[in-house]
Parts: C-alpha cells; structure tokens; sequence
C-alpha cells in the first residue's frame, strides 16, 4: 500500500486506492530521499520514501507495517537531514503567549545543539525583562527551559546542552524512535550522568506506565523501569498518554507514586556517599561547594533534615544533586521559585516572607517550629542551616550553621 504525502490538505483522503496524508512541514518533500524511512506515532506506523516530486508538493511512501493514522500525530525522518528550524514562528507566538501567562517552564522540543536552547533563553530574557515577569531586583528574570532530548545529535553535544539548559528531559518516546531502541537504556543513563554532573534537574518521560493507557496494573518490567530511573538519580519521571488519554488517570497516579515511594525508602536505607555535581565544583561555584560541605556536616552530627533559603531556587538545586538521605527544606518568598522547586528531587518548598527584623536567628526559630510541626524532626535532632544577608535576595547564600531543636543559642541563634 501506498501513501502520497502532500502539504495543505485538512484531512487524509483516499485517491485511486492510495491513501493521501497532511503534512504541516512542506519541506518533507525535498528533504526525504528515496529508501529513507519515514515514521509515524512514534514509529508504530513505518514506511519507506519511494519517490518525491517536488513540483507537484507531494512524497510518495510505501507502508511497511501499517495501523491506523490519527490526526495530529508527529512523523519522524531519522535517514533524513530536517533543515526545520528548532523554534518557528508559531513557537515563538507560543513562547509569547507563554510569557504574558506566566508559565513556570518551557520545554524545547528536538533540540539539536546548545545554540538552539541559548535562543529561547535569550529571547525569554527579553521578553521577560519589558512584561510583568521582574524579580525584586529589578532585573528581567526568564522562564527556564527545559531541553528535550529526544534526536541523535543532541546525545552527540549532550554536554554542551545540558550545560546551556535548565532542566533536562529524557524523551524516550521520539528517541526510540531516531535511535536504535536497544541504545535508549545506555542513553538515558548518561543522560543522567550529564545532569548529575552539572547540577540540572532530570525528568525521563515517556511510557513509563504505558499498560495502564488501558489496563488497572502496570506489567513489573514498567515498575521495575519507573524504580531504576529513581535508582539512576532521575529528579522526576513523567506520565503522558497514560493520564492524558488513559482509562486510569488517577490510579496510573497512585501507583507510580507507590512506586517511587518503595524506591527512595530503599535508597535511604542504603549507605550514601556524597554525589555533588563535579562540573560545578570544578568551576568553583560557591554554593555548590557550600552544599557539599554541609552533606559531610550532615552526615558527621547525624543530622535529621537539610534547610535553606533559596530565593530563586539556586541552592536548593545543588543541596538536591549532592545526594542527601534526609529532607531537604527551602524557603522562599517568591511564589515562582517555590512552584519550580517542586522539580527537584527531595526537596520540599515553603513560600514565606523572611522575618521583619531580617535576623537569621528569627528565621532559625520558624524553621525548627515548622520541622517539629510537620514531624520530621523531634527535640534534640541536629539540622543544618544555609542561608545569607538579607535573606529574600538571590544568590547571597554564602553561609552554614547547625541548629539543635530545644537549644536557643545553638546555629544562627547563638
């Protein structure tokens, strides 16, 4: 069987028994060669390019292994060599739409190399900088990107993207599919090892739970892949077609967070070694260093919890790449911040205003008050404390304590 793919249709047709699709990228026809594959829904449905003519815009392909095509579903070109660029002119009429909204984050999709996503972070900046997205320093503060990986030529600059990018996801759905599948597991895993490395959050998505689309259970090979992406050190795992489209959404929920759950307490009863993010200590970033002092201080008064006021959400990130087995606190008064914070592993956000008289003792005493609060420490437990003068400002922490609970000259206090 055949298909003509053309540009400009609105619905696929049927012509003289040869099945004719939409395509929203017109420049498939010259840049797919004949015996090239072209892909549909993640590779569900293959084909291989048989003959282009340009002059008439149409791409003829014949179906290898067909299925059933529904509207809206991407088409992959691994042989072919896309010229589309990362960002078009209606991503960036959805980057400013994203911007006048307020969105917490930004995901690039099909990112290629580390210019693409310094870009849109340019591009963010000012457009933040002249809208209502202003820190209270008067400085244009953007929305992070997120980069997806998710083509070949991002695994071969992986080290430069992760550096450019704020966050990192492993979108193993399209990588599958532009890859050797049998790679994808090697892939993720130093995908990971990138991300640990240079200090970025890391979300690996895509078919996690895929059974559960239709079925009450996961099989065990989804279970067991949901806890080694936790054992890797993946800062999130995400649904997608599970919740979006799936029979189960709340029980597909559910049983993940059982899952992680089962492997972090197996994680915390191992012994830990400190995992900071070497690229940053290499560069001698302050408070990556700062943070992985304080795992050592953490580990040698046997402290109960890890709290700092991370303005912006800086040092939480780096507390949360050192490896900590014990909850890690971070306060905030800007109410962005502490929503993004979510992002990092083990790492619980208050949104609070620092204290009237600006006094870290202060701030040491609502700390302990909302730890024995919440039941995570009990009289008499150590905890360490990063903070910096003023509190409320970013990028000022620059300094370490450890408080006793019940003791009021002890940490800040004394």
């Amino acid at each position: 069987h055949d298909v003509v793919f053309r540009a400009g249709l609105n619905e696929g047709v049927v012509e003289k028994g040869v099945t004719i699709l939409p395509t929203t990228y017109p420049n498939m026809i010259r840049e797919v060669a004949p015996g090239q594959r072209v892909l549909i829904n993640d590779g569900a449905i293959r084909m291989l390019a048989v003959d282009a003519d340009a002059a008439r815009g149409e791409l003829r392909a014949r179906v290898t292994h067909g299925g059933l095509v529904t509207s809206g579903k991407g088409i992959n070109l691994p042989e072919s060599d896309v010229k589309a660029p990362a960002i078009t002119d209606r991503d960036w009429t959805c980057v400013e739409w994203a911007v006048e909204n307020g969105l917490d984050f930004l995901a690039l999709s099909f990112v290629r190399e580390a210019r693409e996503v310094l870009e849109l972070k340019e591009r963010l900046s000012g457009m933040c900088s002249i809208r209502h997205d202003v820190d209270t320093s008067g400085k244009g503060s953007s929305i992070p990107v997120i980069a997806k990986i998710e083509k070949p030529q991002a695994v071969a600059n992986l080290d430069a993207i992760v550096q450019a990018a704020d966050a990192v996801m492993v979108a193993r759905g399209d990588l599958g599919v532009e890859m050797d599948i049998a790679k994808v597991p090697v892939v993720q895993h130093r995908i990971l090892a990138a991300c640990h490395q240079w200090g970025k959050p890391c979300i690996v998505a895509t078919q996690m739970l895929e059974t559960m689309t239709e079925n009450a259970s996961p099989t065990r090979a989804e279970a067991s892949d949901v806890a080694n992406a936790i054992f890797d050190g993946a800062d999130a795992v995400m649904l997608s077609g599970e919740t979006a489209v799936g029979k189960h959404p709340v029980l597909v929920l559910e049983t993940m967070r059982r899952i992680i759950e089962a492997a972090e307490e197996e994680q915390n009863a191992a012994a830990a070694d400190a995992r900071p993010p070497t690229r940053m200590i290499e560069q001698k970033y302050r408070t990556a260093a700062l943070a992985h002092g304080a795992w050592h201080v953490a580990r040698d008064v046997g402290a109960a919890a890890v709290v700092c006021w991370s303005e912006s959400g800086g040092s939480a990130r780096y507390l949360s790449q050192t490896g900590f087995r014990i909850p890690i606190l971070a306060y905030s008064s800007n109410p962005r911040s502490t929503r993004r914070m979510g992002l990092l592993r083990g790492v619980t956000a208050i949104e609070t205003k620092p204290p009237p008289t600006g006094r870290l003792g202060d701030w040491a005493t609502q700390v302990e008050k909302d730890l024995l609060t919440r039941g995570w420490v009990k009289p008499g437990d150590s905890i360490i404390l990063l903070a910096g003068k003023p509190l409320g400002v970013p990028k000022v922490v620059d300094s370490m304590a450890v408080m006793t609970t019940g003791d009021p000259t002890s940490g800040y206090r004394s």
